[in-house]
């Protein structure tokens, strides 16, 4: 056969033949060999977004919300992964400010915990305090010899300053101590500087990181301070909660006390805002979180409800639009900072009280710590899948929620995007609060109608006892 070749038994046309049978084949356009190119991939649709050929779009944007709200609720599924190893309680939690693999733990034996999130394991453990830890803080620059620094305190009346080898969190040898006359509650590193630090006990000291004594302390009282923590944008500015139910300010660069507030009940935990300078809230011990604006601590801008316990620990997201919280009631809640109810809440059948609570740099995952000797690792999006996401996955996401946000006031909507399962001794506590702060406000108004006019007292005032300066 002329003009052939043979393979395998099979006649194919020769390259010759080939060349010569298409060159008669039509040639085609630009466009359409881009069209010939893309035939696997979607086609482009095109939208007129003339609301006269839309006459159906809200019902049907309406059922889509509805919807996506259903499905956001069955994948809600917040629980990633708990850490075991403490022998004892896990008191206190704190974070690295560079590494997201990295996180801290002590406990009330003393024994302090390096944790490794990318392999959910322990870097190192060792017994730092011959009593409980009270406190911790990460250096958020680098102090001792260009190193991270860990900050360990306890009931051991010590401070331990621990280098860090790198930024993955591995612990150096060279550990530095502090001695004091009394037991530390609190101890917290400056955001701007990178040798000073503070700490709580008696009194409110604060260090150079090259000397063994405090450099200046501060008495207002001689109430023990339970909790101390510098703002991470105001260098010189740092907050404190003592025993006497007060929460004082303090200013390093005057070396004086600013202004002090008096609460109807203890403050446990403190949090800075770390996108507003001027805003921290206080985890208390009548149940509530309570947001304040230091330029004006005569009332609270937003008290946060929910929980049926006291609150041990608060912590604000990296973007300061969300904090998260701790409680004796055995729950991790996640609320808005201008919401007065929590959006999430948090719970396991073996988890108990809860002591610490942080939130991660990267915005993604909570951290909880119990009294069962447990770290969990949380979703800080409950129903968020975990997994890298690809543009269209994206865009989906985005617009369910604009949807949500949209029909967010709609009855339906609104009651399956509020609804939470939680325990049912939690369930029962916070009907019995309903119906005593019910009764309460019906004899107020019994009392009012028979007596003569007084002014209402705003719900941002009642725990407030006094203000001084």
């Amino acid at each position: 056969m002329v003009g052939a070749l043979i393979v395998r038994g099979s006649c194919l046309p020769s390259p010759e033949v080939t060349f010569l049978s298409f060159m008669k084949v039509k040639t085609i356009s630009r466009d359409e060999q881009d069209y010939v190119a893309r035939s696997g991939e979607l086609k482009k649709v095109y939208t007129n977004l003339d609301p006269s050929l839309h006459t159906l779009e809200r019902p049907k944007e309406y059922v889509r919300a509805l919807n996506a709200t259903k499905l956001e609720r069955m994948f809600a599924k917040p629980f990633v992964q708990a850490l075991g190893g403490h022998k004892d309680s896990v008191s206190y939690l704190a974070k690295h400010p560079v590494s997201l693999m990295s996180v801290y733990s002590g406990g009330t034996d003393g024994e302090v915990f390096g944790w490794n999130l990318s392999g959910w394991n322990s870097l190192w453990s060792f017994p730092a305090h011959r009593g409980a830890v009270t406190g911790m803080s990460v250096s958020p620059n680098p102090s001792i010899n260009g190193r991270y620094t860990l900050l360990t305190c306890g009931l051991d009346m010590r401070i331990h300053a621990w280098p860090l080898s790198d930024s993955v969190g591995n612990m150096q040898a060279g550990v530095v101590t502090y001695m004091g006359k009394n037991a530390f509650q609190s101890v917290d590193w400056n955001w701007q500087e990178k040798s000073t630090f503070v700490s709580a006990g008696a009194k409110v000291d604060l260090w150079e990181i090259t000397r063994d004594t405090p450099i200046h302390s501060f008495s207002w009282g001689s109430d023990t301070v339970h909790c101390v923590k510098f703002n991470p944008t105001e260098s010189n500015i740092f907050v404190s909660s003592s025993s006497d139910r007060g929460i004082v300010l303090y200013d390093s660069r005057q070396g004086s006390m600013l202004s002090k507030v008096i609460l109807s009940m203890k403050s446990n935990d403190i949090c800075w805002n770390p996108m507003e300078a001027f805003n921290f809230v206080v985890a208390n011990e009548d149940h509530n979180c309570y947001s304040f604006d230091m330029r004006k601590l005569q009332t609270a801008t937003v008290v946060h409800k929910d929980h049926v316990s006291a609150v041990m620990s608060v912590d604000f997201a990296p973007t300061g639009q969300s904090f998260t919280s701790g409680a004796y009631d055995r729950t991790v809640r996640i609320f808005d900072r201008q919401a007065g109810h929590s959006k999430e809440v948090y719970h396991t059948k073996r988890m108990q009280r809860v002591y610490g609570v942080r939130w991660s740099m990267d915005n993604r995952y909570i951290f909880s710590a119990s009294d069962d000797s447990n770290i969990r690792v949380w979703k800080a999006e409950a129903s968020k899948p975990l997994k890298t996401l690809n543009t269209r996955e994206i865009k989906a996401f985005n617009y369910k929620g604009k949807l949500q946000e949209r029909f967010a006031a709609l009855p339906e909507v609104k009651k399956i995007a509020r609804h939470r399962h939680v325990p049912k001794p939690i369930m029962n506590a916070a009907r019995l609060k309903r119906i005593v702060r019910s009764s309460a406000q019906e004899k107020d108004r019994r009392r009012r109608k028979h007596s003569a006019p007084q002014p209402y007292q705003a719900e941002r005032k009642k725990s407030i006892v006094r203000a001084e300066e």
